[in-house]
């Protein structure tokens, strides 16, 4: 259902990693690791969600670690969404 409203793939699964584990923190590596995707289209995306305000860095020497903005404005908004996206398709694969 949550592919509806987000459309591109990978912003999906990293909206949905940083709204259902808030705090989670990690660099891009980590997550490319995590969700199985390209680290370019990650890098992109979580520019693209750090600004407009869903995401913050910080550097730690080289690396930059990328953690979940809690006073993001709809961020319980947000995580409630996902979460329910997630119970209904549990429901469904349990249907099949």
């Amino acid at each position: 259902m949550l592919d509806v409203f987000i459309t591109s793939r990978v912003r999906r699964k990293i909206v949905v990693i940083y709204a259902k584990y808030p705090d989670f923190k990690t660099h891009v590596r980590g997550l490319a690791k995590l969700i199985k995707e390209d680290a370019g289209n990650i890098q992109r995306e979580l520019k693209r969600l750090e600004k407009v305000g869903f995401l913050i860095s910080e550097r730690q020497g080289n690396t930059k670690i990328y953690h979940t903005n809690k006073q993001f404005l709809i961020f319980k908004e947000l995580q409630s969404i996902v979460l329910k996206s997630q119970k209904t398709s549990q429901k469904k694969a349990n249907q099949l």
